[in-house]
């Protein structure tokens, strides 16, 4: 009885790097300059994440595939967006705009808003060309309008957040251990003019803390479910947000 061969995954013959540069010159002939160079922006953040984290979620053969030649040297060395083909891009659009746009990007509310267009012009386009399924296309539209519409305002309630953090001036050793919860992520529950609760884990239990007395502009642009990065302190005897980091809306 013959031994079952199994066929190893190759580098696409139509790399990531490839049709993104495609769909950029597609958009170089028909938009005008200014916007062209905020497309080129998104889409070389894009590959930059997908360089960076993109080979996290790979099958151990397509691991195998991306550690033989990312650990290649000279001509041989490839990126992970020169190894993979266009249906990679989709599925690292959530990690694109959930974690690295708001993590790793330093931009203002109207880039992030186009970060989110940009990938949902891009999700379309990809599908219209062949290069992935409709069903996939339309998971990459729907991340993207969600980040094009909630990027920006995360963005704003961070900075109104941070700002009334820093009038604070604590210092958490000043704070008793019952009246501190450590910088970390917390999941927003619920949300009230001016109050927010958080999901917090104590002693390998789930449970919430809240009010978390917040600025009332900040609370209009928040959304529950999503993350908020921060350090909690009782302050006055309200718990308050006394450390503040990023807010994570997807």
């Amino acid at each position: 009885m013959g031994r079952k061969v199994t066929k190893l995954p190759e580098i696409a013959s139509r790399t990531i790097e490839d049709v993104l540069e495609e769909f950029l010159e597609e958009q170089r002939k028909r938009l005008k300059p200014r916007t062209v160079s905020t497309y080129e922006n998104v889409i070389s953040l894009l590959k930059d994440q997908m360089n960076v984290f993109g080979h996290v979620g790979l099958s151990k053969a397509e691991s195998a595939l991306f550690d033989r030649y990312y650990n290649a040297g000279g001509s041989e060395h490839r990126e992970f967006c020169r190894i993979f083909g266009p249906e990679k891009i989709t599925e690292n659009l959530g990690e694109f705009l959930g974690y690295f746009m708001v993590r790793k990007v330093m931009a203002g509310a109207d880039f992030k808003r186009s970060a989110g267009t940009v990938t949902k012009k891009l999700s379309k386009w990809l599908a219209e060309k062949g290069y992935i399924s409709e069903e996939s296309a339309m998971d990459g539209m729907e991340e993207g309008a969600a980040a094009a519409r909630d990027l920006p305002q995360a963005a704003r309630a961070a900075g109104i957040i941070y700002n009334a953090s820093e009038g604070y001036n604590i210092d958490p050793d000043d704070i008793d251990d019952g009246d501190y919860m450590e910088f970390d992520h917390f999941t927003i529950s619920r949300i009230e003019p001016g109050k927010l609760w958080v999901e917090i884990y104590e002693g390998g239990e789930r449970g919430t803390l809240g009010p978390v007395a917040v600025p009332e502009s900040a609370t209009f642009l928040l959304a529950k479910g999503w993350n908020i990065s921060c350090a909690l302190g009782k302050v006055n005897g309200k718990w308050r947000i006394i450390d503040m980091g990023n807010v994570y809306p997807l």
